[in-house]
């Protein structure tokens, strides 16, 4: 039997299924599944690996994985690179797990935190668990940004407050069944989560030093997750618009009261300094308000054209050799 096959006579579900979106990673990525197929969680373990157009030899890296692997293993390859969010979509689709981990291939979350993680959620009955960090080992750019996209997140969607959102996290089946329902080209998978379930714990993990290369997430990604947050999630940027289109308006009546009342006692209004403030403040939040309907119009357009969420290319299914000798001799 071979070491690739589909996985009819494996069990339908394991106890944890580990979704690692893969950009980048060659050099990292074996040793992540190295450790991690070290790990005996209850019910077992299965490894979902999603190469998300990855310029690099991930691909390669990881078909020799698969082919090497101790443990269930499935290789998920994109067509071209979609972003995080939509690659760890793209995971939780062939994930068999009672629950589902997410994390990135960089080794920041030491592996062994996995089963701890794990046995939170199901334990105690969790739907999904977050991990925080005493301390984070990032560039403190992406501190900062994570911060505001949390800030951001405490303003627009419906998550408990102070509630850290990591990339690190341990979903039940039920929510991933639910947040995979979602179709649209901008997922931001923790809004799904929000509006899944209020059934949310937190716990305190370690964070590392990244042991290879630097960070995928650019200020352009970063702003990218953050409009998918604010416009997929969220009504709030829109009444925004309107209340700062009535404050700018009640400010023109006032600012055209105050110059009729001028005229009338013979004064000339203060001229074109004025004129210019006014007109360039109007202005600018007319600018801002078209800016802002346009982008929800945008992506509205964007989803009912029917943009993809992800193109899978191919899906292999690694099953361990150990595993394919028991069958032989049941055969």
């Amino acid at each position: 039997m071979r070491a690739q096959d589909n996985m009819a006579s494996l069990p339908d579900t394991v106890g944890l299924s580990i979704v690692v979106p893969v950009y980048r990673g060659a050099a990292t990525v074996g040793t992540l599944v190295a450790a991690l197929s070290a790990l005996r969680p209850a019910g077992g373990i299965e490894i979902v690996l999603v190469n998300d157009g990855s310029p690099d030899n991930s691909g390669e890296v990881c078909r020799q994985l698969a082919a090497e692997a101790t443990v269930p293993l499935t290789y998920v390859e994109h067509a071209r690179n979609f972003g995080e969010h939509n690659a760890v979509m793209s995971g939780l689709r062939v994930a068999r797990g009672s629950y589902v981990i997410t994390m990135d291939d960089d080794l920041q979350n030491p592996p062994e935190e996995v089963l701890k993680l794990y046995d939170h959620a199901r334990l105690g009955g969790f739907d999904v668990v977050y991990t925080r960090y005493a301390v984070k080992e990032h560039e403190g750019w992406r501190n900062l940004g994570s911060r505001f996209a949390n800030w951001i997140a405490d303003l627009l969607i419906d998550k408990p407050r102070g509630l850290y959102l990591s990339s690190f996290r341990c979903m039940s089946a039920l929510v991933v069944r639910e947040v995979t329902r979602y179709a649209g080209p901008y997922p931001y998978i923790d809004g799904l989560i929000m509006q899944v379930t209020q059934r949310i714990d937190s716990i305190e993990v370690r964070h590392l030093k990244r042991v290879e290369g630097r960070s995928n997430y650019t200020l352009r990604r970063l702003v990218r997750l953050w409009l998918n947050l604010a416009t997929n999630f969220s009504l709030l940027p829109v009444r925004l618009a309107v209340f700062a289109g009535i404050a700018m308006g009640v400010l023109g009546v006032i600012a055209a009261l105050f110059v009729i009342v001028e005229a009338m006692m013979g004064e000339t209004p203060s001229g074109w300094a004025s004129t210019m403030t006014v007109t360039l403040l109007l202005s600018g939040v007319q600018f801002l308000i078209l800016g802002v309907l346009g982008e929800y119009v945008g992506r509205s357009f964007l989803s009912a054209n029917g943009t993809p969420q992800g193109v899978v290319r191919e899906v292999v299914r690694a099953r361990p050799s150990a595993m394919d000798a028991r069958l032989e001799d049941a055969a």
